[in-house]
């Protein structure tokens, strides 16, 4: 007969492995419905915009419009807005954005 030590370990290994099981699967399972959702649905298409909007803001919150730093992050806000316009590809925007931000920044408003 097993010590009790030894059923106490074997029973946490199972409920460990239960919980972690139902937490992997609960997802999955909440998902299916969820894809019918009108609510869902519409997040889905307003998010990514809503989110971009919320992290220029938070980027540009403390820019001092009046000094000459603030040139750099502002031209390579117009040039992401520009390129991303102009060919639809997040991917180059984003790395076309941050160059000219870096270039701008470590060389012609470097301090």
């Amino acid at each position: 007969m097993p010590d009790s030590g030894t059923l106490y370990s074997v029973a946490a290994v199972l409920v460990a492995a239960a919980v972690t099981w139902a937490l992997r699967a609960l997802p999955f399972a909440a998902l299916a419905p969820l894809r019918a959702s009108a609510t869902v649905q519409f997040l889905s298409t307003r998010m990514p915009a809503g989110v971009m909007v919320i992290l220029v803001a938070y980027c540009l919150r403390d820019l001092p419009l009046t000094e000459s730093r603030a040139v750099a992050p502002l031209v390579a806000l117009a040039v992401t807005v520009a390129l991303h316009l102009w060919r639809r590809n997040a991917l180059l925007s984003i790395l076309g954005g941050a160059a000219v931000h870096v270039a701008l920044a470590s060389t012609v408003f470097a301090h």
